[in-house]
């Protein structure tokens, strides 16, 4: 085992792990609440064209699906960055730093602009 990094002693070190979780945990709880919308705006949609005809929408439901979908993406960002923290700390625990190249930002990024992108064509396609 090479020696350990003095770095890695460094309470800054271990402080912007706790910040660096605390910002995926917002992120996390964002996507959970921005799901919960999604889904409980169709569902509102559909109970005031219920109620007022003139305000009949086409719906295909999909709203909820794309709701929970947001949702569980947020439960799986808040785990992976949990277990990410926990493996960071015994990294410095054993004196190693953190050496970044990880993709789980980029991977966050790339499924919400999937989503984005699939929300946009259900949009264009239900107005038009």
């Amino acid at each position: 085992m090479a020696d350990p990094d003095p770095l890695a002693r460094d309470p800054r070190v271990a402080l912007a792990e706790e910040r660096t979780l605390l910002a995926w945990i917002r992120t996390g709880l964002a996507l959970m609440g921005f799901g919960f919308v999604v889904a409980r705006f169709g569902v509102f949609l559909r109970e005031l064209s219920a109620t007022m005809p003139a305000f009949a929408t086409r719906s295909t439901g999909l709203s909820v699906w794309i709701g929970a979908v947001l949702v569980a993406l947020g439960v799986l960002v808040n785990l992976a960055a949990a277990g990410q923290h926990l493996w960071r700390l015994r990294r410095l625990a054993s004196g190693r730093l953190f050496q970044p190249g990880g993709m789980f930002g980029v991977t966050v990024s790339v499924v919400l602009a999937a989503i984005g992108i699939a929300m946009t064509i259900y949009l264009v396609v239900l107005s038009g």
